[in-house]
């Protein structure tokens, strides 16, 4: 085979894969949008790792918070979520204030805080726990406009076996389980 025709057939090959991907990618935009899917991310840009000594979850002086990048990305999420068709979403917070600055900053909907998205980072052993409670309070919600989840690294990883960027997100198939179907890595950057 002559370069020039193994060339074209590898350009042939790529464009096929990205065509796949991309149907994929929005398929799983579809699934989110009519509720047969749920986007879970990890919180915007807050410079560090885990948490000071002297972390109190109601004081935001005490914790890693959102730097003007970090704020940047969740704001970038309306349009980016707009774009696919998502104007609005009910939109669920751990209780971290990194993790509730980007879900407010996206400004899609109300937040509501689930204790259960709040990072088990420091604790790994409520991380058992704290996944089964998010998947059955997920599956327990009735359908209506699409669910947004803003939590940490952690929690992101033990439900889609995936670790999330900063402002990356992951759509999974509903209703959730231990082995949830990853439909796409999405991040408004």
């Amino acid at each position: 085979m002559n370069r020039a025709l193994g060339f074209r057939l590898l350009i042939l090959i790529v464009l096929l894969s990205t065509s796949k991907m991309t149907l994929a990618t929005e398929a799983a935009w579809q699934a989110l949008a009519i509720g047969e899917a749920v986007l879970i991310l990890r919180h915007a840009l807050a410079p560090g790792t885990g948490d000071p000594t002297e972390f109190d979850i109601n004081d935001c002086a005490t914790q890693r918070n959102l730097s003007d990048q970090g704020r940047q990305e969740a704001r970038a999420w309306k349009a980016y979520l707009a774009a696919r068709g998502i104007d609005t979403a009910r939109v669920f917070t751990s209780q971290w204030c990194r993790a509730k600055d980007t879900a407010t900053a996206m400004d899609i909907g109300p937040v509501e805080v689930m204790p259960s998205l709040n990072s088990f980072f420091e604790n790994r052993a409520d991380g058992p726990d704290q996944t089964r409670a998010t998947i059955n309070k997920v599956n327990s919600l009735p359908d209506a406009p699409p669910v947004v989840l803003v939590s940490h690294q952690v929690n992101v990883t033990a439900l889609s076996d995936i670790y999330p960027a900063s402002n990356e997100g992951v759509i999974l198939s509903l209703p959730l389980s231990d082995d949830p179907s990853v439909l796409a890595r999405v991040s408004p950057e």
